[in-house]
């Protein structure tokens, strides 16, 4: 997670903007980032990294730490695929059956946790 704390009028701005449409490269990464922060609040913990390159990655969710390598519950997606699962745009469920969803391990189902209602 970015060491910097993103403000929740800052985040819910740039949520508005990617919303609207065409949003910059800027607005983009900080609506994806604020997300990525909202998702580390709600399910604090070490077992799953969620990935949403090239703008950010957080480990969530209790259970086993891992240190080094690749960690056992990973998650990827796009900037796009993301938003739209943390907003509520899309289910779980139907982002994976249409492989917009790369989700690995025993933890990786983030569906309990999404939306995140921002």
């Amino acid at each position: 997670m970015p060491t910097t704390r993103i403000e929740t009028a800052d985040g819910r701005a740039a949520l508005a903007v990617v919303a609207a449409g065409g949003a910059p490269r800027a607005a983009t990464a900080t609506a994806v980032r604020y997300l990525l922060q909202l998702l580390d609040e709600k399910a604090p913990g070490n077992s799953v990294e969620v990935r949403v390159p090239p703008f950010g990655a957080v480990q969530v969710v209790q259970g086993p730490r891992h240190t080094r390598g690749t960690p056992p519950n990973v998650v990827e997606m796009n900037a796009a695929t993301w938003i739209s699962l943390a907003t509520g745009g899309e289910s779980w469920a139907d982002a994976v059956a249409a492989g917009l969803v790369s989700a690995s391990g025993t933890r990786a189902d983030l569906s309990p946790l999404l939306p995140l209602r921002p």
